[in-house]
């Protein structure tokens, strides 16, 4: 179970759940084996028999309502963010639910706890892939707009824009990249054109190379040298025989 910090592994293989979760993200969406987590501690308010195994999104809305409904009773809270983006499969939100679980069950803190930050779109992701491999935009809205997002709320306008909202992110770090990109070249061309003139330079024995004020041929920007002296030492000639 990757993404779970050592102890809230362990507490979870404790339970004897009716599956050794490997996909959290996916196994967990539903609510029923949260139910079941909690029917652990609270048999009488936690009946297993009244949530249903699925994945459809009707299945989901009606576990977690019964889950709102029995939390309420004891007085337990669990944060509908992190329910939302485990209901809709987003990324670490189930992961940290569980986090949020074993801390209303237990009375303990994880000892290794993930970021609190509620941030379940796939960014960390993507950044962590070359430029080049990263996300469309077409694919961006895929990936961060859920199906289940659209049934449980089918609003064209509000959803056209979500759908804005993260093109517009995407040009961002589109845009991002690009600068970064091209500031790395350039600070390659400088730095080559740097050696070279010292290299051409290199049989004199006291110069000094005047401030060159050269148009990058990649961005048109104008890219300034400062002078570079450098002082050769003083030869010495071959004494006659």
């Amino acid at each position: 179970m990757t993404g779970l910090p050592r102890d809230v592994t362990r507490w979870l293989q404790s339970l004897e759940l009716t599956i050794q979760p490997m996909n959290i993200r996916r196994e967990f969406c539903s609510g029923y084996h949260v139910a079941e987590i909690f029917c652990r501690y609270y048999p009488r308010d936690f009946e297993i028999c009244c949530v249903t195994k699925g994945t459809s999104f009707s299945i989901k809305q009606d576990n977690w309502n019964k889950i709102r409904r029995a939390l309420q009773k004891l007085r337990l809270h669990l944060s509908e963010k992190l329910i939302y983006g485990t209901i809709h499969c987003k990324p670490g939100a189930a992961e940290l639910l569980l986090q949020q679980v074993y801390s209303v069950l237990t009375k303990h803190r994880p000892q290794t706890a993930q970021s609190s930050q509620l941030d379940f779109s796939d960014q960390k992701y993507q950044q962590l892939l070359p430029p080049v491999a990263r996300s469309t935009a077409t694919t961006a809205v895929k990936s961060n707009l859920r199906k289940t997002e659209i049934l449980a709320l089918p609003d064209t306008l509000i959803n056209g824009r979500r759908a804005e909202a993260i093109i517009s992110k995407h040009r961002q770090d589109k845009i991002a990249d690009r600068a970064m990109t091209d500031c790395g070249r350039s600070n390659l061309v400088k730095s080559k054109l740097i050696q070279t003139t010292v290299e051409n330079l290199n049989g004199d024995e006291n110069y000094s190379v005047s401030e060159l004020c050269l148009q990058s041929p990649l961005s048109g920007a104008v890219v300034s040298y400062k002078t570079i002296k450098v002082n050769q030492p003083a030869r010495r000639l071959p004494q006659s025989c």
